[in-house]
């Protein structure tokens, strides 16, 4: 039966590529790249005669179509991205969706990931898990309450981010997370690879001007066991914190990072002294 083979491709170094890769690639009806000049640079490489065709998010549509008929002639179709694993912030889940829904089979062909290189890189924990988020929100406001969403989670957080906006997601992180370790992980395989490992507020501001090139953002989790404070030490913190101005959230926030306590219940502590 024809098979739709998702594959891995380098994120960086040509030479991060899997034997079994280039031999779907050599032997797919239909190769469909998010960049076809940065695939056709590595098909060159390796000597790999396919022509690939263009998918990106405005003609995604279409080329599920596309797909649908190779597939059902009995070709092979193999589904590659800009660089690393497709789908994972990149175009091509409704392809993938398309063909499972048709009944034909749908492989993975793994391979390099930037979201591993970065964490396994950063030295911060790995085998207690880890959480993938992506590229977070643009605007200020959703951005903040997307990294108020991911506070209180124990796991690695691990993020991709345009260099023109690592400053300002830093700043945004070290600000709600406090001063967490992170670790920015920078042209990951390529010549001027480079591991920055810091606190946030650190990091924020070494990059204060910005970076070059593709970044992959790792941050400590949330401790995993809070040490319990007594209903004396937050009410304190709730005072002091007070004193200083700012709305019921945001002194919750703060006091619970302080204090270890867990924000919601703060939150019902402050609102009942108010009252």
């Amino acid at each position: 039966m024809a098979s739709l083979h998702v594959v891995a491709t380098p994120i960086g170094n040509l030479e991060d590529v899997t034997l079994r890769a280039l031999r779907v690639l050599r032997e797919a009806e239909l190769v469909l790249a998010e960049d076809t000049r940065q695939t056709r640079k590595l098909l060159d490489r390796h000597g790999v005669a396919a022509k690939p065709v263009s998918l990106h998010g405005h003609n995604e549509a279409r080329r599920t179509a596309l797909v649908l008929e190779v597939l059902g002639r009995g070709g092979d179709v193999a589904l590659v991205s800009d660089a690393g694993t497709p789908i994972v912030s990149d175009p091509g889940e409704r392809i993938v969706r398309a063909a499972i829904d048709a009944g034909y089979e749908v492989s993975a062909v793994p391979g390099a990931s930037a979201v591993l290189a970065g964490l396994v890189g950063s030295g911060l924990p790995a085998a207690s898990g880890f959480l993938f988020a992506g590229f977070p929100p643009r605007k200020t406001k959703e951005q903040r309450s997307f990294f108020e969403s991911l506070a209180d989670r124990p796991e690695t957080l691990v993020f991709f981010e345009s260099p023109r906006r690592l400053a300002g997601t830093l700043a945004a992180l070290a600000e709600t997370l406090g001063p967490r370790r992170a670790c920015v992980a920078r042209e990951l395989t390529k010549l001027h690879e480079e591991f920055v490992r810091d606190t946030l507020d650190a990091l924020a501001t070494r990059f204060a001007e910005g970076a070059r090139g593709e970044v992959t953002l790792v941050v400590e989790g949330a401790a995993r066991r809070r040490a319990a404070a007594s209903s004396e030490i937050v009410d304190a913190a709730i005072r002091a914190r007070a004193a200083a101005g700012g709305s019921p959230s945001e002194i919750a926030r703060d006091v619970a990072r302080a204090t270890g306590g867990k924000r919601e219940e703060i939150y019902d502590r402050l609102v009942q002294k108010k009252r």
